[in-house]
């Protein structure tokens, strides 16, 4: 079951309010903050990726492909961990916040593929199940990237530590998803700070 409907902006502005309220907690006082959202709507559980740049450069994206605690609560955690815990980066600095913007990707439900054919660059993400390798990429990857469905889907197994065509093996399961992605430099929401 993925998350059952399209955000509004209202719910998107509040989910990057609190994604940023939590980062300015976190690197001032390694806390998550307490809470529950003004919207009902978003303790519905969900998966959730949390992208954050500095300066436009990538500085930290992790997530979780499980929908098993309210979207609210797993943007703070996303959150924190893209900023702390991402092993390509040191962790973000309080000093670095007001260079930082935040993205979200709210995840759909995945679709069992069997060609590239079926892929639409910028529309589907991708997630590939191999033995215990696993892999996933954004939609918005592939358009950074500037890859065709074929180099997408190559990227994809080699990020699980596969072959690049891995995914034509039978004991591979290849699903495509779509993603709610919405960022602060669209949605402005008034900063905190």
């Amino acid at each position: 079951m993925a998350y059952s409907y399209e955000l509004t902006d209202e719910e998107k502005q509040e989910l990057l309010r609190i994604a940023r309220a939590t980062l300015m907690e976190f690197t001032e006082r390694g806390l998550i903050p307490p809470g529950k959202p003004h919207r009902k709507s978003l303790v519905e559980e969900a998966a959730v990726f949390v992208t954050l740049r500095v300066n436009g450069e990538l500085r930290g994206c992790v997530g979780t492909d499980q929908e098993n605690r309210p979207i609210y609560r797993a943007v703070q955690e996303m959150a924190v961990a893209a900023a702390s815990r991402d092993s390509r980066f040191e962790p973000i600095t309080e000093d670095e916040l007001d260079d930082l913007t935040i993205e979200i990707s709210v995840l759909g439900a995945r679709t069992q593929i069997q060609s590239t054919d079926e892929i639409t660059i910028g529309t589907h993400g991708l997630t590939i199940e191999h033995g215990d390798k696993a892999g996933l990429l954004l939609p918005q990857v592939a358009v950074e990237g500037g890859w065709s469905a074929e180099a997408f889907v190559q990227n994809l197994c080699k990020k699980a530590g596969l072959p690049g065509d891995a995914w034509r093996d039978s004991a591979s399961c290849l699903s495509q998803f779509t993603a709610q992605v919405f960022d602060e430099i669209t949605y402005r929401p008034p900063k905190t700070r």
